[in-house]
């Protein structure tokens, strides 16, 4: 990955406005004129580049978005969604059909897991959920009727990472797709690179950054970025997850200081993991040495934009870890609240929270306790005076459980 820095190639896109505008005018429209009657049905189609139909479909501003994502993940195109969820159900309802199998990772995001686990078998889609550290174990959960590998590069809530190259010679051997959610690494991991079929964002989280847009992203082949998109059976178009246009200007500007934004999440959660794990605290973080794939990790990711934002803290039980969380918030150091990517740290407890819809007793294999605590570490300017005061909270709380 040394010759490919994703932020120099959104940087390098340029966009002019309708009027010359440095940013592209926004389409505020739902349907498209034609000038021509046979125009639209070469559109409708699929014979005619450059012609919009309707914003189902596809809209300029949406255009624009994808390219640039497609941009930053090295990809050939991308389509963009309402939300994550809604680009996670079109990828594997696109890919999948009755009696077919996905391997995925056990650690991934609730709402995923939920999707796999309760929904897609009423479509007879059937899914194996698997360690995917383990790679021994990926390949025996394999199946004649497999049809996707899927997993987050780090995990969401346990900070596990994916060895996707290795998972991408995987599914290559077995002719599988290698769905990577990239939710959590936008910039710092470049699953396309590395090896992933398909890279899948939420962009609500990092890549927005504002906490007030929902969004999602599908990054992959144009052929099948348009099989997403195709009017008879492309789930993008039949499912309607359709992104709005002035939403997607707003994520477009965004995207512009995503590297500045996740060079200062990693340094400031690097202190904090730092001086908490020194405090003797119980943390997991990716740039910690004790993290057990802190070599996979740096054999993977981009340097220059370090090692993330997120990091978890166990604080012994759920009691003890509400009440510290209640007293940040209080202390007006971040906010109780799910979600990630904030100019402001945000922490919640995963098990009763962003992972409740896995089963207890799976949370308990995982290692998913109910203490842990999910940190999204913000923009903080004075990352010691933010230390010193989470410091006196844990102190207040008497949160005393050491590594062993």
């Amino acid at each position: 990955m040394m010759n490919f820095n994703p932020a120099d190639q959104i940087q390098d896109l340029q966009y002019f406005g309708e009027f010359g505008g440095v940013n592209p005018s926004i389409s505020d429209s739902s349907t498209y004129t034609f000038l021509a009657a046979k125009s639209m049905i070469d559109t409708f189609e699929g014979n005619l580049e450059g012609c919009y139909l309707y914003s189902r479909h596809m809209s300029p501003s949406n255009l624009y978005l994808g390219q640039a994502l497609a941009a930053m993940e090295g990809t050939e195109a991308a389509n963009v969604s309402a939300s994550g969820m809604g680009s996670i159900s079109s990828v594997l309802l696109q890919l999948c059909a009755q009696g077919d199998h996905i391997v995925s990772s056990r650690t991934i995001y609730g709402g995923t897991y939920a999707f796999l686990k309760n929904f897609t078998p009423k479509f007879g889609i059937a899914t194996s959920f698997v360690d995917i550290t383990d790679l021994q174990k990926v390949k025996d959960s394999i199946q004649e009727n497999t049809k996707i590998i899927y997993c987050e590069s780090i995990s969401n809530p346990l900070l596990e990472i994916a060895d996707i190259r290795e998972l991408g010679r995987i599914a290559k051997k077995h002719d599988l797709k290698l769905v990577v959610d990239n939710t959590f690494s936008p910039l710092q991991i470049s699953p396309a690179i590395l090896g992933a079929d398909i890279v899948i964002h939420s962009l609500t989280k990092f890549i927005n950054g504002t906490s007030d847009t929902v969004g999602g992203a599908i990054c992959g082949t144009n052929e099948f970025i348009e099989s997403l998109r195709n009017v008879n059976d492309g789930a993008s178009m039949l499912l309607g997850p359709v992104m709005d246009s002035l939403r997607s200007a707003s994520i477009m500007k965004n995207l512009r200081t995503l590297h500045i934004r996740m060079k200062k999440h990693s340094e400031n959660a690097m202190f904090l993991a730092q001086r908490f794990q020194s405090d003797g605290y119980k943390v997991i973080y990716p740039g910690l040495k004790s993290h057990p794939q802190y070599e996979l990790y740096t054999a993977l990711y981009n340097e220059e934009y370090g090692f993330g934002g997120m990091l978890t803290l166990d604080a012994g039980s759920l009691e003890k870890a509400d009440e510290l969380m209640e007293l940040m918030q209080k202390r007006n150091l971040g906010y109780l609240a799910v979600s990630l990517g904030f100019y402001k740290t945000l922490f919640n407890a995963p098990g009763t929270a962003t992972s409740s819809e896995i089963p207890a007793e799976e949370q308990q294999k995982m290692g998913l306790t109910d203490g842990l605590i999910r940190f999204s570490i913000g923009l903080d300017n004075n990352i010691v005076r933010t230390y010193e005061e989470m410091k006196k909270c844990l102190e207040e709380v008497d949160i005393m459980l050491k590594v062993s």
